[in-house]
């Protein structure tokens, strides 16, 4: 009796096994065709960006040789001397001293 018990316990191990096989073969298809159309879709949105960025990088190109147009009709600018702040201030200075007369103090010799 023990010999046809293990035949049937192996009979329904693998009855159960095919059963779980197909089970994953099916789930594991599902996934496959949903992966196949995420690709699709990546493939078509790579196809587009692509165009997008040679759409992008004609149009800098053109910016590029409008800008350097635009540079060459600018015309340069003559840079005026600057007469620093500090040689006016010192000259303000000196002319008020030399206008005022000096005062000085007979007994100590110093300036008022």
């Amino acid at each position: 009796m023990t010999h046809k018990s293990t035949w049937a316990g192996l009979a329904v191990a693998v009855a159960l096994g095919l059963s779980l096989t197909a089970c994953k073969d099916t789930k594991t298809l599902q996934e496959n065709d949903e992966l196949k159309a995420k690709v699709a879709e990546l493939q078509k949105e790579n196809g587009q960006m692509g165009n997008d960025l040679e759409t992008v990088t004609s149009e800098r190109d053109a910016l590029k040789k409008e800008n350097a147009d635009l540079k060459a009709q600018i015309k340069p600018r003559k840079a005026r001397k600057k007469v620093s702040s500090r040689k006016r201030r010192k000259s303000q200075t000196t002319r008020e001293f030399q206008t005022q007369p000096l005062n000085w103090d007979a007994r100590t010799r110093f300036l008022i």
